[in-house]
């Protein structure tokens, strides 16, 4: 579990692809304190920490996890939000994040807001739905929707989290990652049979 608050920036620093799994290895400055089988998030997707190297370690996607997120378009130098799991007894300063990515988003447009940015993605993916103020994690980041439509919502971005976080090398056409709020998952769930 996370809270979708990033702890740093990794710097893609190797791609090795064996089979259909993709090794991925991540400079960062998390990566003396991180151990074997520990669940770190790289753009919201959490993977398992299978190797450690002096300042680097690795982590390996399978097809399953490549098909449904933008960790297929990693490419060496590729900055990756990162986030380790969360410590029982913590602040919760995000929401609740799971790590299981739902699906992409593509970025449609960037406003500058006078000192921030408004950042509006558009999702193919009829099964999920924002709701406006509530939850979702683009990337791996704890955010708030500041405008819900059908397939669409827009979220406001801080200079603090442009410049800590991957936003700032998204553009117009960038691919994300979203996983949206697990309880407005649940709660869905639970009234289907009754709409």
């Amino acid at each position: 579990m996370f809270t979708g608050i990033i702890e740093t920036v990794g710097e893609i620093s190797q791609l090795t692809l064996e089979g259909e799994n993709l090794h991925i290895e991540i400079k960062c400055p998390l990566a003396q304190e991180l151990k074997i089988d520990q669940s770190v998030s790289h753009n919201g997707v959490c993977l398992t920490v299978v190797e450690t190297k002096e300042g680097t370690y690795v982590a390996t996607a399978i097809k399953e996890t490549l098909d449904k997120t933008n960790l297929k378009k990693l490419e060496k130098s590729s900055l990756v939000n990162l986030e380790r799991a969360m410590k029982i007894g913590d602040r919760l300063d995000g929401h609740m994040v799971q790590g299981h990515v739902d699906g992409t988003a593509i970025c449609k447009k960037i406003q500058d807001a006078n000192g921030s940015w408004i950042f509006t993605f558009e999702y193919e993916n009829a099964e999920f739905s924002t709701v406006e103020k509530g939850s979702i994690t683009v990337n791996g980041v704890s955010l708030t929707v500041v405008n819900s439509k059908k397939g669409e919502f827009s979220v406001a971005i801080i200079p603090y989290t442009f410049e800590n976080t991957n936003f700032k090398t998204i553009k117009s056409g960038s691919e994300v990652n979203l996983e949206f709020d697990i309880i407005g998952k649940y709660v869905k769930n639970l009234m289907q049979p009754y709409l």
